[in-house]
């Protein structure tokens, strides 16, 4: 049961284009969260700076956009 030369080269590199593509896929899902989580801290940030009568518009009182400002930027 010998391997033939090409097997022997084809799976390495098999192995390399796999191991790529996870790194592709999982540094791809990396930034989307990093991402995602940045704009939560953008829109808390201009909900910070919103006025009472913004607020109103939107249907949220000064402590409601206190509270929601107030979470941690990433974690929530």
């Amino acid at each position: 049961m010998a391997l033939e030369l090409s097997e022997i080269f084809e799976t390495p590199r098999d192995i390399v284009r796999s191991r790529l593509r996870w790194m592709a896929r999982w540094s791809r899902r990396l930034l989307m969260t990093v991402e995602h989580h940045l704009e939560k801290r953008r829109s808390r940030r201009t909900l910070s700076e919103l006025t009472d009568d913004e607020l109103r518009d939107v249907g949220l009182t000064r402590a409601q956009a206190r509270a929601e400002t107030s979470k941690s930027w990433f974690w929530s």
